[in-house]
């Protein structure tokens, strides 16, 4: 985006007045609220549209699939920014959605990005899904790359979250070019790699809701709204019986120091 002076000053998402509140073309109070269940609100709040059922039903299983993680880097965070400031529930959210990085919860955009590149490369090459995928899985293990969507260090066997989601989009009638790249990458990757890698749940989220018709633009904001409500329930139980300084004491006893000694300790030592 160019910085400086923009050229259209327009928003198409929301606007009122003295009387009443227009959210993409509806009357909140009278057509919106007490008549939309959320994930459709969140649906016709990013796409400007309501989703269909099969759309709605998709993007639930998504969102209640990736909530709650545990106690994962970005949740500790939370959880230890709150038993310091108990008062700022809003920096302690912040501070857990600011740790959702590429490695956990954000790789769900990496996954999406991955499979919209292997599909442009098949098209690109005049080839099928599964020659493109091969090629692609090929030159990860070249490059010593990671693949995005595939291997879990607990579900070696499969990630029965992923499992769930690609059959719910069976069952809804939405599994279409993205979901189809997705297990030609599983159905290979193991041969090719030559080891364990299945489908994981930040694959099957990105592959599940593209094909229902979200953007790719917009992958991350799932699981960033999935996780703002575990990570509210994680606060809640933090306020109720703080466990923050527990972990961060426990982290303290696990971490060794290996720098450079002070003068003084060098002199106890001897």
């Amino acid at each position: 985006m160019r910085i400086g002076k923009q050229d259209q000053s327009f928003t198409a998402i929301a606007t009122s007045d003295a009387e009443s509140v227009t959210v993409r073309g509806f009357d909140l109070c009278e057509d919106l609220i007490g008549k939309i269940n959320f994930t459709d609100y969140f649906w016709l709040l990013v796409l400007g549209e309501k989703p269909s059922q099969a759309q709605r039903d998709m993007m639930d299983a998504c969102l209640v699939a990736i909530a709650e993680h545990g106690l994962v880097p970005s949740v500790q965070a939370a959880r230890m920014t709150l038993a310091a400031g108990p008062d700022a529930w809003q920096g302690a959210m912040a501070a857990g959605l600011l740790g959702m990085g590429s490695v956990v919860a954000g790789s769900s955009e990496a996954a999406g990005q991955y499979l919209g590149e292997v599909i442009a490369q098949a098209e690109a090459d005049g080839t099928d899904i599964e020659t493109a995928a091969i090629a692609s899985l090929k030159a990860h293990k070249a490059q010593r790359r990671k693949v995005a969507g595939l291997g879990h260090p607990q579900h070696s066997g499969g990630d029965p979250r992923a499992d769930r989601l690609l059959a719910i989009a069976d069952e809804l009638g939405v599994s279409g070019k993205y979901i189809e790249t997705l297990r030609m990458l599983g159905k290979h990757a193991s041969g090719i790699i030559e080891r364990p890698l299945p489908i994981n749940v930040s694959g099957a989220i990105p592959a599940c809701i593209l094909d229902a018709g979200w953007p790719p633009e917009a992958i991350k904001a799932v699981p960033l709204l999935a996780r703002s409500a575990g990570l509210s329930a994680h606060l809640f139980e933090e306020a109720q019986r703080s466990i923050g300084f527990i972990m961060s004491h426990k982290a303290d006893l696990a971490i060794a120091y290996d720098g450079k000694p002070s003068a003084r300790s060098s002199t106890a030592a001897e």
